[in-house]
């Protein structure tokens, strides 16, 4: 019997941006995606907000499909019957809550050769903030790890897995590397990593725009290093404060249950002194936090 495969931690940005896949050629044994960062996947553990849910089964043979949000962006969930303990679980969970979920991912190659990656669970369980918020932490401090390991790949010219191992990889961080490295064909996007770790990490942290000190010139980190500022300057007001001026607009709008109606809360934040763009960054801030998430592209509502 194979051993069970470790659980990667990985943030939405980096596994759907993986288009690799290494299927298995023997009965039985396990395939996997291997992302831009030269994560080997077979099996994930994703935590966020559980944002959608919906059986396209029946009730005799349920069939879930299910959004879970992380700070970067949504895992894609499919529970079938052969997953009865995920498809109980998923089952009995309200939305919007804190979910965790392990599971082995799959992918989907459309005709125009578009791969979409998704994960099937063998477990998912209704989590705390605080898990979910542990969780960020260590899949930003992996992610970080990936991230660095590759440059210096990079800069290693030739190298081989052989190696990478002498240099103290393990053979499966080796593998990953030049596979990814040699298959990708060229250096990941460090800036889009780099966003979400900072995205990551200022979302734990009480003030956002907290200077987290990433090196602006390190000749072995990544090159992409430098993160733009202000995102949410333009009123005056500081990030805190337009965060809670939404919160308090959504709370006052959501009258049905439904959540608050777009166009009325354009209205309103306008009033207010909040433009139209800083209300699209301060809604998607608050969507990575796991504050607020969107019943429908018409509506807002708070969490």
């Amino acid at each position: 019997m194979n051993a069970r495969e470790t659980a990667w931690r990985v943030f939405a940005t980096e596994l759907n941006s993986s288009t690799l896949e290494i299927k298995a050629t023997e009965e039985k044994a396990p395939s996997y995606i291997v992302t831009p960062l030269g994560a080997k996947i077979n099996r994930v553990l994703v935590a966020g907000v559980m944002t959608e849910k919906e059986n396209i089964g029946s009730d005799e043979e349920p069939m879930w499909k299910a959004r879970i949000q992380d700070v970067s962006g949504s895992f894609y969930i499919n529970v079938g019957r052969f997953q009865p303990e995920a498809s109980a679980a998923i089952a009995d969970i309200e939305i919007p809550s804190f979910v965790a979920a392990v599971g082995r991912v799959r992918t989907y190659t459309t005709d125009d050769q578009r791969v979409f990656v998704s994960v099937r669970p063998e477990h998912i369980v209704p989590i705390t903030e605080t898990v979910r918020n542990e969780w960020i932490l260590e899949t930003a401090k992996s992610t970080w790890k990936r991230l660095t390991a590759t440059k210096k790949v990079l800069g290693m010219g030739d190298a081989t897995e052989q190696d990478l191992i002498k240099a103290g990889m393990s053979p499966t961080e080796a593998f990953g590397i030049t596979y990814a490295l040699d298959n990708y064909g060229q250096m990941p996007d460090s800036t889009l990593y780099l966003k979400t770790i900072q995205a990551a990490l200022r979302m734990l942290l009480p003030e956002r725009n907290v200077d987290l000190g990433f090196p602006e010139d390190y000749s072995d980190e990544p090159d992409e290093i430098e993160i733009p500022e202000g995102q949410n300057g333009g009123t005056g007001n500081n990030a805190a404060q337009l965060e809670d001026m939404i919160l308090s607009l959504l709370e006052e709008l959501d009258t049905d249950g439904k959540g608050a109606p777009r166009e009325e809360l354009e209205r309103r934040a306008e009033a207010e002194g909040i433009s139209s763009i800083e209300l699209e960054e301060v809604s998607n801030t608050l969507m990575d936090k796991g504050l607020v998430y969107e019943p429908n592209l018409r509506y807002l509502k708070r969490i």
